[in-house]
């Protein structure tokens, strides 16, 4: 059985593909997205529950990241600030480390004594500015190795990397023996420097809803699983669809499935963990970190301190992120950490939710290609976070990238087909 074709049919509605989408329609070529999923975002998604808004696992957005710029409005999302300082809690003493334009309490924490050391302050701030001011091609063309050798190359001591950047670093990739690429690491840290992270007012969501919003009515059709592709064809519910161009923009896992000889990176792991009180326990729109490890947690923050309308009135709402795919009996165990954390008896808030996702991020373990091809033969592409890197910003340059080369094969007359008429 065949039905009629469009001229490229996207698998898949997360950013990559959405991205994807918007690249062809302003190319004014015909295109359909399908999607398994009963909403579009793939592993950007927001639950209301019992009006409060829940990330599936802690993301924060990072309005720097050039093709956000380039392909979002911004001003839509009605983003809300973290501070770029991370809150720093050891035993006896709580210090604010990061940018002091954001607030006075980073400068007032970088020149009290204990850790990190004020030399390694200077080699931080060093870093920073080099990553905020340098040409990204400084940093791409860079040779590649871990980010641990990166911190030991900056002569950091190891109590700094210990108590601040390891679980700062493993809590944004997923990677507590910082294995991922250092190339990868600079992006990302230029990108904090270059803007503060944010939240959507709406939650993360926003985002591919916004994506999609802004595609010609009817493009995406959900709850339209795709069971095999080819070059120009998509097989769903036993039915081929052709087109002239394929493109699967799908997660590592889903793609390899419908394209078993695709190359996909192993994934990394976390899990979150969120918790409801009515006495907000801090009122900063910071993370915070326990540079003692006295738990499982590696970064907490209090979502409604940053984006108001994540909890209702009167409650604030607390994340917290655990390394892996944790099961939710660890939640005694976060609880008691997030009490140090915080100084505050966490006995009688209320546990939410737990969210385990064990394939939250592809991994970058070094050396990391920060481009994989996306066009697979004439016909036929793929993208997603996993052909780049694994980001916002690596999905929608990932997705911008598959459709421009759909787009140069058709006009080459390389396509699966004839154009349908």
């Amino acid at each position: 059985m065949s039905t009629p074709a469009t001229d490229v049919i996207v698998v898949g509605a997360g950013l990559a593909g959405l991205a994807a989408a918007t690249e062809l329609q302003r190319a004014n070529v015909p295109v359909r997205v399908v999607e398994a999923s009963d909403q579009v975002g793939g592993r950007v998604r927001t639950d209301q529950v019992d009006g409060f808004l829940l990330d599936r696992g802690f993301q924060v957005l990072l309005p720097a990241y050039p093709a956000l710029r380039e392909m979002v409005d911004l001003t839509a999302l009605k983003l809300h600030p973290f501070w770029r300082v991370l809150r720093v809690v050891g035993d006896r003493e709580v210090r604010s480390l990061g940018n002091p334009l954001d607030t006075a309490r980073a400068l007032t924490g970088a020149l009290r004594p204990g850790q990190p050391r004020f030399t390694d302050i200077a080699r931080l701030s060093a870093v920073t500015a080099r990553d905020a001011l340098a040409p990204s091609r400084m940093l791409t063309r860079a040779a590649d190795h871990s980010v641990t050798e990166e911190l030991d190359r900056w002569g950091l001591r190891t109590e700094t990397v210990n108590e601040v950047l390891r679980p700062f670093v493993a809590g944004i990739f997923g990677d507590e023996d910082l294995d991922t690429s250092a190339r990868v690491f600079h992006l990302v840290w230029r990108s904090f420097a270059r803007a503060a992270p944010a939240l959507p007012a709406a939650g993360m969501q926003s985002l591919p809803d916004h994506l999609a919003d802004r595609l010609t009515p009817g493009t995406v059709r959900l709850n339209t699983p795709a069971e095999a592709v080819a070059p120009g064809q998509v097989t769903i519910a036993d039915a081929l669809h052709r087109a002239r161009a394929v493109i699967v923009a799908a997660d590592a896992t889903t793609a390899k499935r419908l394209l078993p000889g695709l190359s996909v990176p192993k994934w990394n792991g976390l899990s979150t963990f969120y918790y409801t009180t009515p006495d907000p326990p801090l009122a900063q729109p910071t993370i915070s970190i326990d540079a003692l490890r006295r738990g499982p947690v590696v970064n907490t923050a209090v979502l409604s301190a940053v984006a108001p309308g994540y909890a209702p009135s009167g409650q604030a709402l607390i994340s917290a992120t655990v390394l892996d795919a944790a099961d939710e009996a660890l939640e005694p165990a976060v609880r008691r950490q997030l009490g140090a954390i915080y100084r505050t008896n966490t006995s009688r808030w209320e546990f939410l939710r737990h969210y385990s996702i064990p394939q939250a991020l592809p991994s970058m373990r070094a050396p990391h290609p920060l481009r994989r091809s996306v066009r697979l033969e004439p016909g036929l592409y793929v993208c997603g976070d996993h052909r780049d890197t694994s980001s916002v910003q690596g999905a929608l340059v990932s997705g911008r990238r598959a459709a421009r080369a759909a787009l140069h094969d058709l006009a080459e007359g390389e396509g699966s087909g004839s154009r349908p008429h």
